[in-house]
């Protein structure tokens, strides 16, 4: 297992906001702080306690949410041992809360202690503790999986949903047509999903617009009129508004940014 850089204990300031490319090399993260992941669109935030391993093959931004940000990570490539991963069945870029943190965070210490020394027998070493982390993941993602289907009613249904206003943000999405696709009431719907996720589903339809946003702004020269339409407003001041109060930015000063990069 070729393991480029890792970080145990790792702190960031409440203002830190990484972003990652489709490098090809995944990243093992147990978070010990509250934070935020944006992937293949969709907004997550998590408590402490969480564990997620992103896929290399697209990009990843990872922020502190509202205080500093603490956490254990591994970067690592795994392209000669892709049978031994593909065996494992990992469930990449979902994030799962695990009881095992100190488990975790010993075998990442001990992984980074070997990965730091001279010793002749490092890599053998390395590669048996990455085999016994990956596959606690492993075990730790079938343990939440079961759990949370088993514990929240209708969380297939849920999770669809989201998936798809992140998918197709620019569909007007309201709390009434999102209840009536989950056959609930509109009270209901929304005690349930802020439940499940720890957002509402407004919150989460307006996320979604902002990240569709976000990726035309950087990969087009759509205008920002256009790419409010493209993203579901009907009236750019609204989405101007919107976009500055989530992003902290106007949509043309993230433009710049990134082009200044």
């Amino acid at each position: 297992m070729n393991i480029r850089c890792l970080g145990c204990n790792s702190v960031y300031d409440s203002n830190s906001v990484f972003r990652r490319g489709a490098t090809g090399e995944n990243m093992l993260m147990l978070t010990k702080s509250k934070c935020r992941f944006s992937v293949k669109g969709l907004v997550m935030k998590v408590p402490a306690d969480t564990l997620i391993i992103f896929d290399g093959k697209y990009p990843v931004e990872y922020a502190a949410e509202g205080c500093p940000l603490v956490c254990d990570w591994i970067c690592f490539n795994g392209e000669k041992e892709q049978e031994f991963l593909d065996s494992l069945e990992l469930k990449y870029n979902s994030p799962i809360c695990t009881a095992d943190t100190e488990l975790i965070s010993d075998l990442i210490r001990n992984i980074g202690d070997e990965f730091y020394s001279f010793d002749t027998r490092r890599v053998k070493t390395i590669d048996s503790l990455m085999h016994t982390l990956l596959a606690k993941a492993r075990d730790i993602t079938g343990e939440d999986e079961d759990l949370e289907k088993n514990s929240v009613p209708h969380y297939d249904t849920l999770m669809e949903i989201r998936k798809k206003i992140y998918l197709s943000p620019e569909m007007k999405w309201n709390v009434n047509t999102m209840a009536a696709c989950a056959n609930m009431s509109r009270s209901y719907f929304q005690h349930l999903y802020h439940d499940t996720f720890g957002v509402s589903c407004i919150t989460d339809v307006i996320n979604g617009k902002i990240e569709k946003a976000k990726k035309l702004l950087g990969e087009t020269d759509s205008t920002v009129s256009r790419i409010a339409s493209m993203c579901g407003y009907e009236n750019e001041e609204h989405f101007m508004r919107q976009f500055k109060k989530t992003v902290g930015v106007t949509p043309s000063a993230f433009r710049k940014k990134l082009v200044s990069v």
